[in-house]
C-alpha cells in the first residue's frame, strides 16, 4: 500500500505542477518568457511554443523582445499573439518582435484574480478526485480482506493528509499569483 500512496504523492505532485504552470501563463504588469509559452504556432509540421522557436530577451521588466531563429516566422508570431488573451499588440521591424506590457486596469487585474481562481478551484478537484479514486482502491482491497479495518482507517487518515497538503499548496500558489496580480 506504500506504493499506492507514493504514487497519489506523484499524482498530485503532478496536479500543483501542472497548475503552476496554467498560473504562469496569466499576465500581470510585468514581462515574462512564460506568457508566452502557451502560445503555440505551427512550423516545421507540428505546433511548438515561441520560447521553442525564438529567442526572447525581457527589457526593463516591462517588454519582451522577440527575435525567431527562422524570419519567416515573424509574421505568424504576430499573429498568434494577436489571437492570444495576452491583450498586447505586437509592433515588428521584419526581424524583431517587441511587446511592451501595458499597464493593468483594475477591472482587467480583478478580471484575472477570477481567472487564477477558477484554476485554482479545478487544481483541487483534480487533487479529490485522486483522493476519491485512490479510497474506492482501499475500499475494495478491504472487503477483499486484503487489509483490515484498522489498515484502511489509517490509510485513508494518509490520503486525507496528502490531499490537505496540496490543496494549502495550491491556495498559496494562488495568494502569491494574486499579489503578483494586485502589485503594478
Amino acid at each position: 500500500m506504500n506504493e499506492v500512496l507514493e504514487e497519489v504523492k506523484r499524482k498530485m505532485e503532478k496536479s500543483l505542477k501542472t497548475f503552476k504552470e496554467e498560473l504562469s501563463h496569466i499576465r500581470t504588469s510585468r514581462a515574462s518568457v512564460a506568457l508566452l509559452e502557451g502560445i503555440k504556432i505551427e512550423c516545421y509540421g507540428t505546433k511548438m511554443s515561441i520560447p521553442q522557436i525564438a529567442t526572447v530577451n525581457v527589457i526593463e521588466g516591462k517588454i519582451l523582445i522577440i527575435q525567431p531563429w527562422d524570419i519567416n516566422l515573424v509574421k505568424e508570431i504576430e499573429r498568434a499573439i494577436q489571437k492570444s488573451n495576452l491583450g498586447i499588440n505586437p509592433t515588428s521591424d521584419g526581424k524583431t518582435i517587441k511587446l511592451v506590457m501595458p499597464p493593468l486596469t483594475e477591472e482587467r487585474r480583478k478580471e484575472l484574480i477570477k481567472v487564477a481562481g477558477k484554476m485554482a478551484e479545478e487544481a483541487k478537484i483534480a487533487i479529490r478526485n485522486i483522493r476519491r479514486d485512490v479510497l474506492d482502491k482501499f475500499k475494495s482491497a478491504k472487503k477483499e480482506g486484503q487489509i483490515s479495518e484498522d489498515e484502511y482507517i489509517q490509510l485513508e487518515k494518509k490520503v486525507q493528509k496528502l490531499t490537505d497538503e496540496y490543496t494549502k499548496k495550491i491556495e498559496i500558489a494562488l495568494q502569491e499569483k494574486e499579489k503578483e496580480i494586485i502589485t503594478p
